[in-house]
Order: structure tokens, then sequence, then C-alpha cells
């Protein structure tokens, strides 16, 4: 592992701080996962699915529709 040095604004560092107490980690733990997770989605390209590992949430879980009752109403529902 190479060392890095990253210059933080104070406000930014002490939430890391604040999340590593929290979460009984190191600072630094947080600080090189939060990089890795920037890194797997903006700059890594995935070639394929399992490489691209669970997909984020986008929203609330919806319920499947029972029947074509369902969809009619969402859909003449939108605004």
């Amino acid at each position: 592992m190479r060392a890095v040095t990253v210059h933080l604004d104070d406000p930014v560092y002490r939430e890391f701080q604040k999340a590593a107490r929290k979460a009984r980690r190191s600072t630094s733990e947080l600080i090189r996962e939060a990089m890795e997770s920037y890194r797997r989605t903006l700059v890594k390209k995935q070639s394929s699915l399992a490489e691209a590992g669970p997909a984020a949430s986008v929203g609330q879980i919806l319920t499947p529709w029972a029947g074509r009752e369902d969809l009619l109403e969402d859909f003449f529902d939108r605004q």
C-alpha cells in the first residue's frame, strides 16, 4: 500500500473522524473506503455485470402490480 497525502477541509475531516469513532474504525480506513467507492463507481469501467458489484439503491422498494388495473391506476395517477 502506498502512502498518499490528501488535504481536506476541517469540517470534512471532522465528519470522517466522527463517523470513524461511531463505527469503531480508523479515519484513514474510512477515507480509503470512500476513495475505493469513488474509484469503483466513477473511475473504473466495468466490462461485465460480475465486475459491477451490487446495484445502488435508487429509492423506495416498490410493490409489484397485482394486475392490469393496478398498472392503469399508476399510469393515470401520474401528474
